[in-house]
């Protein structure tokens, strides 16, 4: 395990199946790995961690078991009075529901705006919050028993965690995005791929493992200053102009330029493997 003690995270499995490589599990197996205040609010402390961590270089995240990545937030009398407002009322109660909307949302855009690359490996039933947190992952692979669902209006309820904002961004059609969030239906590893949702199908849970580690130790060997510049690049490009893109990456690299470059170039003049530093 890497520099950074991760043990205190009761709701989660990490380790480190690889130099370099972390993996997260969500681990909620008697409830399908459903999110409740405290799984998301350790999801984000744990990604905030692995941002700043130099042992780690990628992430893979996925859910335990054998049924589910996650069936979404959970139902309950105590999730959904903290959605609610409590016990506040009238506009009070709007404060607090938008304050505790805030924090799930900030937790699950830790995913985003963490350093390192992320690879979402999805398998079993995905609803709800699952398309909210694998929108904000780098990469998505998915098993071809997998279940989507934009499960939301089935709840009398608009997503709110990023699904809205995220998934039109990630996927080919528009027509098709509003046909999966507006009807909640649900849809699978084929119809994923042909939408662009995810980029690779796997037979299985296992083989999907072995799949995302493979790209992990790949990414992770690669110079992180040059993997984690084009991270912040892409996510500050995909929101601009072209021209503010080019604007803002010209300075970036002005400063970024430097010894990992030489390294590069050294080890392919001399047919070796580049070695790079932490980060």
């Amino acid at each position: 395990m890497g520099s950074i003690n991760y043990s205190g995270f009761s709701l989660f499995n990490i380790h480190f199946p690889t130099k370099l490589v972390v993996h997260v599990e969500v681990n909620r197996l008697e409830k399908l790995n459903a999110f409740n205040r405290d799984t998301w609010t350790q999801l984000r402390d744990i990604f905030n961690l692995i941002s700043i961590d130099p042992n780690v270089r990628v992430v893979i995240l996925s859910g335990a078991g054998e049924k589910a990545f996650t069936s979404g937030l959970e139902i309950s009398p105590k999730s959904m009075a903290l959605l609610n407002g409590g016990d506040y009322e009238e506009e009070r109660a709007r404060f607090v529901t938008r304050r505790a909307i805030r924090d799930f949302q900030d937790s699950i855009s830790a995913i985003e705006n963490c350093l390192k690359p992320v690879i979402g490996l999805v398998h079993g039933i995905a609803f709800g919050l699952a398309i909210d947190i694998l929108c904000a992952t780098d990469i998505r692979i998915c098993t071809s028993d997998v279940q989507f669902s934009v499960k939301e209006v089935d709840l009398a309820l608009a997503a709110d965690i990023g699904t809205l904002q995220r998934l039109p961004k990630v996927v080919k059609s528009l027509s098709w995005c509003k046909d999966v969030v507006y009807t909640a239906r649900v849809f699978g590893a084929q119809e994923a791929l042909e939408q662009g949702f995810v980029s690779k199908v796997a037979e299985n849970k296992q083989k999907g493992f072995e799949d995302a580690l493979e790209l992990a130790n790949v990414i992770a060997a690669k110079s992180p200053v040059a993997v984690q510049g084009s991270k912040h690049l892409i996510n500050y490009s995909k929101d601009r102009t072209v021209q503010e893109g080019l604007e803002y990456t010209a300075t970036w690299n002005a400063f970024a330029i430097g010894r990992d470059m030489k390294d590069a170039i050294a080890a392919a003049l001399s047919k070796s493997k580049p070695r790079y530093g932490k980060l």
